[in-house]
């Protein structure tokens, strides 16, 4: 079917997007998982598509389109759907955010009143094999974090940037939000917007300051030559045309500061984000303190740190008691 999105579909995203507050990506996500339902439901029942007729079917006047499907379908509609995407060997958390997708659409068409019921209460999630957050040493970080040369703008730039996503823990997706007025160099902190659109105060180290002062004091100087004026209310990090930065770009910085200091490339801002949780567990911050620091709802969301540093407990007792070793 391949079409724009039903318009019972642009109603969710715009709910995800305007009253839940998600992430353009994460509404992304969701548009390319429906936009598989909908064309199975086209290609099940060889329907085309006709958007007149789509959206006289969210008042049910018109049973025989895609949308009437959506409203019609039962549980062995959804299983019939799933058992096609299981022929496509997706791993298992492609099929568990497909099934979260799906689940939170049904959910939100029972609360709108176009559906009676809904049928993803009898669908289970397949259990996913726990996957331990990906964490790297202090001397890593000190290899990566030193790799940028700040003696040029976008050098300074990058060594910013690196310390601040080391220092703070906080997402690539926060990191280019932040705005000039959000640093508070007096108090040594800075305000992050995250999910949801919820602000926390994070503190920042000393080489993070260093780092953001040395940055934005090159900008400065290079705005003032250009005859331009700084803008508390403009992004801190921004790309050579003065606008703001893209986590891809993020991303796409750090992998090249990898390769030049010879470190794993699958390393990640978000790899970071997981070593600034677990150095902070291993040298005995609360699990509480952590939380807040890296804007976590539930304290679950935290606790998967505590198996890391559990696990390098259990590997230097190994190491180090006389009696650990099996006989």
């Amino acid at each position: 079917m391949q079409q724009d999105h039903l318009p019972i579909v642009r109603q969710f995203l715009s709910y995800l997007t305007d009253e839940r507050h998600f992430s353009p990506y994460t509404s992304r996500c969701y548009g390319l998982d429906l936009r598989q339902y909908c064309d199975y439901l086209a290609a099940t029942h060889k329907i085309a598509h006709d958007e007149a007729k789509e959206e006289a079917a969210i008042k049910g006047k018109a049973p025989t389109t895609v949308t009437g499907r959506i409203l019609a379908a039962d549980v062995e509609t959804i299983r019939g759907f799933l058992a096609k995407l299981g022929e496509q060997n997706y791993s298992a958390a492609t099929m568990a955010r497909k099934i979260a997708t799906l689940r939170s659409f049904h959910k939100w068409m029972e609360k709108r009143g176009h559906v009676p019921s809904n049928p993803m209460l009898m669908i289970r999630t397949p259990k996913q094999a726990k996957r331990l957050p990906k964490a790297i040493t202090v001397d890593q970080v000190e290899r990566l974090l030193s790799a940028p040369d700040d003696r040029d703008l976008l050098g300074a730039r990058d060594r910013a940037i690196l310390e601040t996503l080391y220092s703070t823990g906080i997402r690539v997706s926060e990191v280019v939000g932040i705005n000039r007025a959000d640093v508070n160099d007096a108090g040594e902190s800075i305000i992050i917007r995250g999910k949801g659109r919820r602000e926390r105060v994070v503190p920042l180290g000393t080489h993070a300051l260093q780092a953001l002062r040395h940055y934005v004091q090159m900008l400065d100087s290079e705005m003032t030559r250009a005859g331009l004026a700084p803008d508390p209310n403009k992004a801190l990090f921004v790309n050579k045309h003065g606008t703001r930065l893209s986590s891809r770009s993020v991303r796409r910085k750090v992998s090249k500061y990898l390769a030049q200091v010879g470190l794993d490339p699958d390393i990640s801002p978000h790899t970071i984000r997981h070593s600034f949780a677990t150095h902070l567990l291993d040298n005995g911050a609360d699990l509480r303190s952590v939380q807040e620091l890296l804007g976590h709802q539930s304290l679950s969301s935290t606790q998967v740190y505590t198996h890391l540093t559990t696990q390098r407990m259990r590997d230097a007792y190994d190491k180090a008691h006389p009696r650990a070793e099996a006989s």
